[in-house]
């Protein structure tokens, strides 16, 4: 799918020569299963040529389809430039630009808008098959904005190491709106039992919420569906998960929903001056191990 999607690009740009374009649309067309002598009779080639740019491109990828292309010399770009286009293809796009990775397209306007580079997708694009770069693939890291974060982090981290002595570390987080095509069961059967048939019921109206909860100590997970996630269902899942430790101090990690600071869940907290909530800094819930 991957393969069909690159080479519908390349044979609908105005950025690609003809004759690459023809070569492409012989490979696109022929995995989309169109006979070879049809093929060649739609593009006005020979079966010999049908055979060998299939051959090129199953050995070579698109690189395959640009050589031997008569008075065609590759786009000239100093090094510098195409170091450049590297490096940006490793970044994270900056935030002012609403991407959460790079296109060959928006790369080549970026540099084209920011620093006044012209060079086209197409180069962009050989540029990461030559060099291994899949910028889709790759995951990103968003350094968080909070101005305690690094005493957050290391209280978190702090109980995931050296939990206080005797004392039981929960780490709490929802899944929202599972759709009925996810898995029903996502998280190991430990204590899901009930959960299962809970989750059967309600995917069959469309979508459902998962509660979860891992004792960092001991591995065990419970968890339960909700119809909805609000500040209700949240603390009545969290009654559930500190049930079990009566009597001992209970530290719950956490990320920063607002259904976690509902005023009702404060009237618990300070009745149940056991259990302490750790907040995970803004934007790095990452860092919550559930």
């Amino acid at each position: 799918m991957e393969q069909a999607a690159e080479l519908r690009e390349l044979v609908n740009s105005r950025d690609v020569p003809a004759d690459i374009a023809t070569r492409g649309r012989i490979v696109l067309w022929s995995g989309e299963g169109r006979r070879r002598k049809d093929i060649a009779e739609l593009l006005g080639v020979s079966l010999p040529t049908v055979d060998r740019w299939k051959t090129r491109y199953a050995e070579h990828g698109l690189a395959g389809l640009e050589g031997d292309r008569p008075g065609g010399a590759r786009e000239q770009v100093p090094a510098r430039v195409r170091a450049r286009v590297i490096a940006l293809t490793r970044m994270t796009p900056p935030e002012g630009t609403g991407l959460s990775h790079w296109s060959t397209r928006e790369l080549a306007k970026y540099l084209k808008r920011t620093e006044n580079v012209t060079v086209s997708w197409h180069y962009i694009a050989r540029v990461w098959r030559e060099e291994n770069l899949k910028p889709h693939r790759t995951g990103t890291f968003k350094i968080s904005k909070d101005p305690a974060f690094a005493d957050k982090v290391a209280d978190v981290v702090g109980l995931y190491l050296a939990p206080p002595g005797g004392a039981v570390v929960l780490s709490i987080d929802e899944k929202t709106q599972i759709q009925a095509l996810d898995r029903t069961q996502p998280v190991p059967p430990v204590n899901f039992a009930a959960t299962e048939k809970r989750t059967h019921d309600y995917v069959r109206h469309g979508t459902t919420n998962l509660f979860a909860a891992l004792n960092v100590g001991t591995g065990e997970v419970i968890g339960e569906c909700k119809p909805s996630r609000n500040g209700k269902n949240f603390l009545a899942f969290l009654k559930k998960a500190v049930k079990p430790h009566a009597g001992k101090e209970i530290h719950v990690v956490l990320d920063n929903l607002s259904t976690h600071t509902t005023p009702e869940v404060k009237a618990w907290l300070a009745s149940n001056p056991q259990v302490h909530f750790h907040f995970t800094p803004v934007g790095s819930s990452w860092i919550n191990q559930i």
